[in-house]
């Protein structure tokens, strides 16, 4: 059975995967977490994120043997290219408010072929919204299409900006968020994503995303008719961190526009 054949059994399968995640992270709500720091004291991993991942690991060995999976704590495969079936796994996307305030955490995952996103889910854990794509057939939340978005244009609606880039001394995120209707922080690349995608805010700004921050949202996001590039407008990389933007078509130009306006270059 090809890629394309599987799309029904692929679907159904990694909702039940991602439902028995969440689970399982919401019964550790009253144990101790295991917590350890990784570049610094905001970027943190816990046994929890460990274990989710290895749960998905040991899942998609045991189904789709032979296919890659690039994952955010390192227990998958060494990808270097994205030839053939390629899984990329956030098991908590958000661990630092999982952390401090048990809310706005998702689970992520996606599947990409040849570079291109097949299937895209995020799970809204504590609002139980789950969120889906496959390409060319829409995206739905919790079983309902969302709906194209509207070419909303920046001054008139809302933004997300990550507090990297609102800290930057350039100030050019802020003048962004001060062209907008206004700015709303969550710290989940994930929630921030399909907030754009539902049609809650007309972009997203990020400083550095990952792979597994991206590659979930990016199918969503391509499904309703968002655009989804790096801060300088060209085309992420998924095998590399990347400065990136999600926006409305027409809050995209407009965002690229400002960014770019004093010649700062964001690769």
């Amino acid at each position: 059975m090809n890629f394309l054949n599987q799309f029904r059994e692929r679907n159904q399968l990694i909702k039940e995967w991602i439902y028995e995640a969440a689970e399982t992270i919401k019964k550790s709500f009253d144990a101790e977490l295991e917590i350890q720091q990784k570049t610094n004291r905001n970027d943190l991993v816990t046994n929890m994120d460990k274990a989710i991942e290895k749960h998905f690991i040991e899942k998609i060995h045991h189904f789709f043997p032979g296919e890659r999976i690039l994952g955010e704590e390192g227990f998958g495969d060494a990808v270097h290219s994205l030839d053939g079936v390629v899984w990329i796994i956030d098991p908590i996307d958000g661990t630092l408010n999982f952390i401090k305030q048990q809310d706005d955490f998702a689970i992520m995952v996606a599947v990409y072929e040849n570079g291109k996103g097949q299937l895209g889910f995020i799970y809204d854990v504590m609002q139980d919204k789950f969120y889906a794509a496959q390409v060319g057939e829409g995206a739905y939340c919790n079983g309902n299409r969302l709906s194209p978005i509207k070419d909303t244009p920046l001054k008139e609606g809302l933004v997300a900006i990550s507090s990297a880039l609102m800290s930057e001394k350039t100030g050019l995120a802020r003048a962004v968020g001060r062209t907008s209707s206004g700015v709303r922080l969550i710290g989940s690349a994930g929630i921030e994503t399909v907030h754009v995608a539902s049609g809650r805010l007309v972009a997203y700004l990020a400083a550095s995303l990952a792979p597994w921050d991206i590659a979930a949202g990016k199918v969503i996001a391509e499904e309703v008719g968002l655009v989804y590039t790096k801060l300088n407008g060209n085309k992420i990389d998924l095998l590399q961190k990347n400065p990136s933007l999600v926006a409305t078509p027409t809050a995209h130009k407009e965002i690229i526009d400002l960014l770019n306006s004093n010649g700062k270059s964001y690769m």
